[in-house]
């Protein structure tokens, strides 16, 4: 039985602009659809059809919208199988009706339907851009189980050619591009609208084709200038696919964004031959999840077929790329016009229409090449080939080429570029401008002239320096001045310059003598010289001036001409003053510090003399060591205290006041004599303290200390012992040295009132106590338990009597601080 070629009636008109579009046979396509994607039968539902006339309006019109859509549909996969009969009719040779029997019998053969096996055909026979896509979606989707077939695969091969079909159908229309696009390939995968927007080389879009959104939403986006941040125009700046799972998240406005403002948003580049006609922006209406390559492989796949139809060249003949366009002579016409050197490229495209490297069609008459070749020896040659270092990254050809591709215009100033000379690499310093023109790119280069450079780099010395040139001819009585000088004077260009004889009467009456001697010199005696002035300006403005000024001698030696510079030296003389002014207060408040430090070293020798008498007491031997600060700056108030009190014991005190200078050295003498006069009342060490802390806080101004304070009796040598923040004592005995535990004590003028522990020891026989100050072990690089645990080891090496141990304490003491310490040892006899 023949089998029944489907026919190819003539294509119904396209819906029109703004509709809402559908696949018109959902059955025909797998069901598998991105996340969000709305059924094809919910898009097609009808809504409520009322019995009244307004509704059954209303249900006539969609249904009318939907034969229409379906006829569209139909059109398309007519237009497909017929692609795939003609296919078929040149590689057998046939007629047509023998090649729709043959396309039937394989239909029943394969068990695929007319269109999936049209779709085979034609990626078969085509090799292009979408049939790899297909093929790649096979290798990624194809089940393990020989049982079942790529129907996915099939599916994607059908809804890709029959949106092919309709942009063929449909090459001028980019409206019906956009609904071809919605119904046939991407309404399946759950978008509910498109936008094919076109960029122009300003940097705008324009809305060229839309499917899925209403007429107020289209009018609103027809036009985005340049400069405004939306979906596509991030897609066209970074020359990518562009995915966006929440359009609202990105903070990117788009057409739709108040319809699905939380829906998903796909924005691919589309173009053709290495230039970006424009973008396709696909909407869905739900968030969109991360997809798989394929998917993004297909979206790309449509992008190209969008391209085709505002791309103005001819689709498939890329070799007429590399013959001389109309637009390239006009645009080398423009080259020869002008002054700087330039170059005319045309893209060089392979056989799919990618694009490898530009030709250089031309180089002007003013042609100055980086390496010092001549215009005939690049003509005709590609730029690669010519100047390999421009591959590099962000470099020459990458800026061509996205100027190619954007349409976008590339200024740039002072770019360096590298040029291969006997496989070396030169590189100079240009102006670079590309721009697109057609199908062709003009480059501009000014390579910057040395000469230009130092010009303009003495320019920029004057400005910051504040240096005004001039020169006056003696004998014509021309005068020149640069710019910078009217400026330093305060006149306008337009405004006559100033004689060199008339500078005293724009001078301070008391910088006569000095100009006189100046004038003199250079006049007179012709020979340079300089002067510093105070230039009193119109504008009321005092300026300081420093003018340097020599003779210009002609061939008989006889003064032709003078030239010289103006200097403002304002910002310097201030400066100078300011400097002055601030050595004077510094030298007077060295002397004054010196002189409180002389005056706070004298009261602390005078109270603690650094080698104080030795104190006697029955079975008792008591020394003491002082040792200053090393420097005078840093005198602080450590003072420490031995007396044998009426009652015939012995207090034994160390104690520190915080800070430094005559303030310490003050509160340690009213701290120190408090403390002697307190312990005649014959209190314990803890009652002290006690009362100690109440003199601090309420006695002495803003002072906190620290202090050991005991009490021992020679009868029973019990020692007493209490503290108040200080470093508890040290007790060596039989070649070991330990600390007292550290019981609580808070430190002196901290609180008003304080009550302090107390603890005793009884010592024994050959026993040392140790009583120092944290100048004796305090290191900027390493903490107090560290130091201590180091005096610890060195106080139990320590033999003979207690001078002995007391001198090498300090002689080993590995204190960094610099401030003052002191030490009280006491060895039971």
């Amino acid at each position: 039985m023949p089998p029944t070629a489907l026919p190819a009636g003539p294509r119904p008109p396209r819906q029109g602009a703004g509709s809402t579009v559908s696949n018109p046979d959902p059955q025909q396509y797998d069901d598998a659809r991105l996340p969000g994607a709305v059924a094809p039968e919910s898009r097609n539902a009808i809504p409520n059809q009322a019995t009244t006339p307004l509704g059954r309006l209303v249900a006539t019109v969609e249904r009318l919208r939907r034969e229409v859509r379906e006829a569209h549909a139909a059109a398309d996969g007519r237009a497909l199988v017929e692609l795939a009969k003609g296919i078929l009719i040149g590689q057998l040779n046939c007629t047509p009706a023998v090649a729709a029997r043959q396309l039937d019998e394989l239909s029943r053969e394969t068990g695929l339907s007319p269109l999936e096996l049209a779709a085979d055909i034609v990626n078969q026979a085509a090799r292009d851009h979408v049939s790899e896509v297909a093929a790649e979606f096979v290798e990624r989707t194809a089940a393990p189980a020989p049982a079942e077939p790529a129907a996915p695969s099939t599916t994607l091969a059908v809804r890709l050619r029959t949106a092919e079909s309709g942009v063929l159908a449909a090459a001028d229309d980019t409206q019906a591009v956009a609904e071809s696009l919605l119904t046939n390939a991407l309404g399946p995968l759950g978008a509910v609208a498109v936008a094919v927007w076109s960029a122009s080389p300003d940097g705008s879009l324009a809305l060229a084709g839309h499917a899925g959104f209403g007429p107020g939403e289209a009018a609103r986006w027809r036009h985005v200038p340049p400069g405004v941040s939306t979906v596509a125009r991030r897609a066209l700046q970074e020359r990518r696919l562009v995915a966006l799972a929440r359009l609202n998240r990105v903070g990117l406005p788009s057409i739709g964004h108040r319809q699905w403002p939380d829906g998903g948003r796909m924005a691919v580049p589309a173009g053709t031959g290495g230039r970006i006609h424009g973008v396709l922006e696909i909407c869905w209406p739900q968030p969109l999840a991360p997809q798989p390559p394929q998917i993004e492989r297909q979206v790309e796949a449509l992008a190209e077929l969008c391209a085709r139809t505002m791309d103005t060249a001819s689709p498939g003949d890329f070799g007429a790329l590399e013959a001389v366009l109309p637009d390239v002579a006009e645009l080398v016409d423009l080259a020869e016009g002008l002054h700087d050197p330039a170059v005319v490229l045309t893209p060089v495209l392979d056989h799919e229409g990618r694009l490898t490297d530009f030709r250089i069609r031309h180089a002007s008459s003013r042609f100055v090449d980086p390496a010092g070749r001549q215009r005939g020896d690049v003509n005709g040659a590609l730029l690669l080939e010519a100047y390999p270092m421009a591959a590099g990254e962000r470099g020459l050809f990458d800026i061509v080429e996205r100027v190619h591709a954007t349409g976008e215009p590339f200024r740039a100033h002072r770019m360096s570029l590298t040029a291969l000379v006997d496989q070396i690499p030169l590189t100079s310093v240009a102006d670079i401008s590309v721009s697109r023109h057609g199908s062709a790119v003009l480059l501009i280069w000014r390579v910057e002239d040395e000469t230009a450079r130092l010009a303009d780099l003495l320019q920029h010395a004057q400005r910051l320096g504040r240096i005004g040139g001039f020169e006056e001819n003696l004998v014509t009585g021309e005068i020149t001045w640069n710019a910078q000088l009217y400026a330093l004077h305060g006149l306008p260009t337009t405004a006559a310059p100033v004689r060199l004889r008339e500078l005293p009467g724009y001078a301070h009456p008391d910088d006569s003598a000095a100009l006189g001697r100046f004038l003199r010199a250079v006049l007179r005696y012709r020979r340079p010289a300089s002067v510093n002035l105070r230039l009193r300006r119109s504008d009321g403005i005092t300026r300081h001036i420093r003018v340097v000024a020599e003779p210009v001698l002609d061939a008989d030696q006889r003064l032709h001409a003078v030239r010289g510079a103006y200097q403002d030296i304002s910002a310097q003389h201030w400066t100078e003053v300011a400097l002055a002014a601030t050595r004077d207060q510094l030298a007077h408040s060295e002397a004054e510090s010196a002189e409180r430090n002389r005056l706070a070293l004298q009261l602390q020798h005078a109270i603690m003399p650094p080698t104080p008498p030795a104190i006697t007491a029955p079975g008792l031997r008591v020394a003491v060591r002082y040792r200053p600060a090393e420097t005078e700056s840093l005198v602080g108030g450590d003072w420490y205290d031995t007396v044998v009190l009426p009652s015939g014991l012995i207090m034994l005190s160390v104690g520190d006041v915080a800070g430094h200078g005559i303030e310490a050295a003050t509160g340690m003498v009213v701290l120190r004599n408090a403390l002697r006069g307190l312990a005649v009342t014959g209190a314990g060490p803890a009652q002290l303290l006690s009362w100690l802390n109440t003199v601090t806080h309420h006695l002495a101004k803003h002072v906190t200390a620290t202090a050991v304070c005991g009490i021992f009796d020679p009868g029973t040598r019990v020692m007493r012992w209490a503290r108040a923040g200080h470093l508890p004592p040290v007790l060596v005995r039989g070649g070991e040295a330990e600390a007292f535990p550290l019981i609580e004590g808070l430190l002196l003028g901290a609180l008003p009132e304080v009550t302090y522990a107390e603890r005793e020891v009884r010592l024994e026989p050959e026993d040392t106590l140790l009583m120092f100050t944290d100048g004796l072990v305090e290191r900027r690089d390493s903490s107090v338990q560290d130091s201590l645990g180091h005096l610890l080891h060195t106080a139990a090496a320590c033999a003979g009597d207690v001078d002995r141990q007391l001198d090498r304490l300090l002689a080993e003491s590995r204190s960094d601080t610099d401030d003052d310490t002191c030490v009280i040892g006491i060895q039971v006899g």
